[in-house]
Parts: structure tokens; sequence; C-alpha cells
């Protein structure tokens, strides 16, 4: 059977540059069926749906639906649900938990300070606290999106829970079907794609030591696209893996063409261009859909900067 995933695969096509975007990543539970909008196609209020989108909307937070990996009968409304929220910037990088009744509290949150990474809404309107366990491994399973995430992904997150890896969850959406299974790891905010239950173990080994494993990773969601191309880049050009270590500066440009400027947390800086274009030959970027040439984000060059490179202060 021919799918999006064994397209892109065959063609090999490349991962960096495809995660999604949200520095501020909110995540309620929530058992049972998914539709493919699942916050407002799922067993959850749909008005409450639509107050949360609207609620989040241009503040640097994406919300997404999390369940336990397994069956997914309908068991009636859950008593408490699990609520994490976590921020991806580097330097202040944190995972927050708590539990709610009623997952109407979510509307009381500041949704533009939580984008800008402050957990203190999250801890005041919902008695949050520190996650201080295991690192949150989420595998998109919404087969209402694309029938990969279910085929592959599924299965992925039972043998995650299966084998003890307590931090196992799914979830709605992490875009880029065709890289199934996708797997989103937090605190951190690292996206990878094609992965498996051996390589998983090892992203989340790396998450529990402060490092990065940059094999299979999509990018950081923390940044856009052009960014966390640059920042793989820079990360495989150095041999890198400290979570913390790079921060994207400035990205300057437009598609096609991006000039990206990181720096490190010892001084070291570098400029990395990248270029958009389109992958070839077409093929499908979700199973069912037409055709097409999916974006794709390649590397340039990567450069060390000097001193006398950076421009002068006015």
């Amino acid at each position: 059977m021919s799918t999006c995933t064994t397209a892109s695969r065959e063609l090999d096509e490349p991962l960096a540059g495809t995660a999604a975007t949200a520095r501020t990543w909110l995540l309620l539970e929530q058992p049972g069926p998914w539709g493919a909008k699942a916050l407002t196609s799922s067993h959850l209020d749909p008005a409450l749906g639509r107050a949360l989108e609207a609620a989040a909307k241009d503040t640097g937070v994406r919300i997404a639906l999390i369940r336990r990996p397994g069956r997914h009968a309908d068991c009636g409304t859950p008593t408490e649900r699990q609520v994490y929220a976590a921020h991806t910037a580097p330097g202040n990088a944190w995972l927050h938990s708590a539990t709610v009744s009623d997952p109407q509290e979510l509307l009381d949150l500041d949704f533009a300070a939580l984008g800008g990474g402050d957990h203190h809404t999250f801890d005041a309107a919902l008695r949050g606290r520190p996650h201080t366990a295991a690192p949150l491994a989420l595998v998109c399973t919404n087969g209402k999106r694309d029938r990969c995430c279910a085929l592959l992904g599924r299965p992925l997150a039972a043998e995650l829970a299966a084998s003890g890896v307590t931090g196992a969850w799914e979830v709605t959406h992490l875009g880029g079907h065709r890289f199934s299974p996708t797997l989103l790891v937090l605190p951190f905010g690292y996206a990878y794609g094609r992965v498996g239950a051996h390589q998983v173990k090892e992203v989340l080994q790396g998450v529990r030591e402060g490092r990065v494993v940059t094999e299979g990773c999509r990018g950081s969601s923390a940044w856009e696209r052009p960014a966390q191309t640059a920042e793989l880049a820079v990360r495989t050009a150095t041999g890198e893996h400290a979570a913390d270590a790079l921060t994207v500066l400035r990205t300057d440009g437009a598609a096609p063409r991006w000039e990206v400027t990181l720096a490190h947390t010892d001084g070291r800086l570098w400029r990395v261009v990248v270029a958009m274009g389109a992958s070839e030959p077409p093929r499908e970027e979700s199973c069912g859909s037409a055709l097409g040439s999916p974006a794709r984000m390649d590397v340039v060059a990567v450069r060390e900067l000097r001193a006398a490179d950076l421009p002068v202060p006015h």
C-alpha cells in the first residue's frame, strides 16, 4: 500500500526545517476519539474548543489534545484531566503540569504571558507546578488527519508505553504526516520524524542529560522553519549537542532565501544561508491529497563570524 510516508521516505525528503512552530505548547488530556480538527471535533465541548483557539491566536501558544496510549472507546467524561504547559526557548525552557476537573479553567490563563515564557499564569490559574518526572514523548496518532499517523504512530505509542516509557502520550497534531511516526519531546520542543522506539528512547535519554539528538530531528519548535534548519546545520557542523547552547539572534531576508544569525553561549557566532526550494518529483503531502511539491529547506552556507563581520552599532 502506497502512502504519503512511503513516498517521502523513498524520495529521501529532508526532515530539517519541518517542525511545527510554537514557543509554548499547552496540552490537555482528552480521551476518546478525535476528529481532524480535534479541539472542535472530539468529545471536548466544541464551544470550549473554539474559545481556546481564539484565546491562543497570535500568542505563540499552540494547543493540542493528548491521551494515554491504548484503546480509545468513549469511557465518559474524566473526573480529572492532565494538563501540561511547556516553553521551548533556549535558556528558558520549562515544563509544568496540573490537573483540572473542568477544562473550562484553561480560559483563565493569560495566553500572551504564557506564549512569552511566563509560567506564573499557568501555576496561578491551574495550581500548576514544575514537572519533575520523565520528559514527555508525544507521538501523533490522529488518523482522522492522516492514516499514516494511526498506522505508524499508534503502534509506536503503544510500544513505548508497554516498555515503560512513562512520559509517552498520543497527541492530536504535530504537522508533517508524511514523516510519520512523528514525535515531539518536551520540555526542549524538538520534533522528530520516521522514528522507532529505540531512537525515541535515545532522544529521551538525551533530554534527561540536557542534550539534543540530531539524527531524525525536524527542528526546534521555538523557531520558524529557516531558523530550525540553520540551528541543526550549526549543530551538525560543530558537534554541539547541549540543548541550551545555541540561540537564534535574528533571521534576515524573505522566501526563498534567508540569512540566520546564531549565537553560542560561549560567545561564538554563525551566519547560515538557507534557501527554500520545491521537493521533486511531486508527491502526496498527505494520504489522498493531490500530488504537490512540498517546500524544502536547504543549507547553502554555514560560516562562523569574526568580530569584523558584525555590524558597527550606531
